[in-house]
């Protein structure tokens, strides 16, 4: 029903006599993962350099507004509190 709460619904299915969640074995998990990165794109060369450059640049910039706002407060505050 669309009007059920969550704990209402919740209620109603441990009497319904689902199993438990069952564990998997390392093995199977191990199996999953290699299967699950297999389908990963992976970049190429230049496009992780790419990559890496454009992040490295962005945190210069970020670091260089961050500290100019701070030398700009540093030297308001000095100015009103001498």
């Amino acid at each position: 029903m669309a009007t059920e709460t969550r704990g209402d619904a919740a209620a109603k299915d441990e009497g319904k006599g689902k199993s438990a969640h069952k564990r998997t074995s390392p093995a199977l998990f191990v199996r999953q993962v290699v299967a699950e990165l297999r389908k990963v794109i992976w970049p190429t060369r230049r496009e992780l350099v790419t990559y890496t450059v454009v992040s490295l640049v962005f945190v210069l910039i970020m670091m260089g507004i961050v500290s100019g706002a701070d030398w700009g407060l540093q030297k308001l505050t000095f100015m009103i509190f001498g």
